[in-house]
């Protein structure tokens, strides 16, 4: 039979031994330096005056009353130092991090999840909440495919539910796109994050709508209307009007200039009928001058024209109508027309 145990060297009292309590308290000072390990940190020089009881970790390249005892423990114990030799499997909390770590053929390593763990919440980097159970703070983040296709699923219970991406800029939403209190696909701004706007909109059945997209038909709803040469006039009649298409000022010939909302290439259609007409044309101009498109029906007794051009405008960009030569307008319930949608 061995004097020692077989896993922690602990001295047996031999039958005839004299002093058998010394081998006995040295088995129990062993046993109080490894129950319960705590090691104060990982180091290579002895510190200076370590505390009754305190373990360390002996990192390699020992010195001192260290050397030649890498990657063993020492524990001061009765103002001396005692080398116990770790073994796999032994577990110790790392007092310097707070973590528990595991003794293998690398040495002291951080303790492996389990392949299959399951949480109530999860912070990495971040604090997570009951609403935000999994949590992350990192300057980028990956999901990689294992060897294939990776997919992302956000899962809500029903319709009205929203499953969905937001986007925030200081903690206030801006954009979103997913499934937002229905089940067609929808991509949804916002100035302030209190009001939504849908941008895009996209049904289970592939259809497309841009409900915000500018675009409009403004009329000059006069039933007849004698045109002056050099006269200039709007529209009094937003038929159709959405993304901020809107009438703005005052023409001196009758209605309101049409504002558009935001830059961008606009499809333009201007469409005037009249009675008569002697050297008549009309341009589409913009406040700042630029002739848009012309329409010249020249001298005939009952006209309708249009044209559509494509132009590129500036946010804030103000449209009306310049007339040259004389004619009288009206005709079929119409006078002028506009139509404007941005592309």
């Amino acid at each position: 039979m061995s004097d020692t145990s077989a896993r922690l060297s602990l001295p047996f009292i031999l039958p005839s031994q004299s002093q058998k309590h010394v081998t006995h308290n040295e088995a129990l000072q062993i046993l109080d330096a490894v129950t319960q390990l705590v090691l104060e940190s990982s180091l290579a020089d002895p510190p200076a005056s370590p505390a009754e009881g305190a373990a360390y970790a002996i990192a390699t390249g020992a010195t001192g009353a260290w050397a030649g005892q890498d990657g063993k423990i020492a524990a001061w114990q009765d103002s001396a130092w005692t080398f116990l030799a770790p073994q796999a499997g032994w577990l110790a909390c790392l007092r310097s991090t707070g973590k528990v770590m595991l003794y293998g053929t690398n040495g002291w390593q951080d303790l492996p999840l389990p392949s299959i763990v399951s949480v109530s919440q999860l912070g990495v980097g971040a604090t997570p909440d009951s609403t935000n159970r999994f949590s992350i703070s990192s300057p980028a983040s990956l999901f990689n495919n294992a060897g294939g296709d990776h997919q992302l699923k956000i899962n809500k219970a029903a319709a009205g539910n929203t499953a969905s991406l937001l986007f925030q800029s200081g903690w206030s939403g801006r954009a979103e796109m997913g499934l937002a209190g229905s089940d067609s696909f929808a991509i949804k701004v916002s100035p302030d994050g209190g009001t939504w706007l849908t941008a895009l909109s996209v049904t289970g059945a592939g259809q497309i709508t841009q409900p915000n997209k500018p675009a409009a038909r403004a009329q000059l709803s006069a039933s007849t209307l004698a045109i002056t040469n050099g006269l200039a006039t709007g529209f009094d009649n937003l038929a159709l009007t959405q993304g901020g298409v809107a009438l703005s000022g005052s023409i001196a010939g009758g209605g309101q200039a049409l504002a558009v909302p935001v830059e961008g290439l606009y499809a333009v259609s201007l469409s005037i009928a009249g009675t008569s007409a002697s050297s008549y044309a009309a341009s589409l101009v913009s406040d700042a001058g630029t002739e848009l498109l012309k329409l010249a029906p020249g001298t005939v007794s009952a006209f309708d024209s249009n044209r559509m051009v494509l132009a590129k405008l500036s946010a804030g960009t103000l449209l009306s109508v310049k007339h040259s030569g004389t004619a009288t307008l009206g005709a079929s319930g119409r006078t002028v027309a506009l139509d404007v949608f941005l592309l």
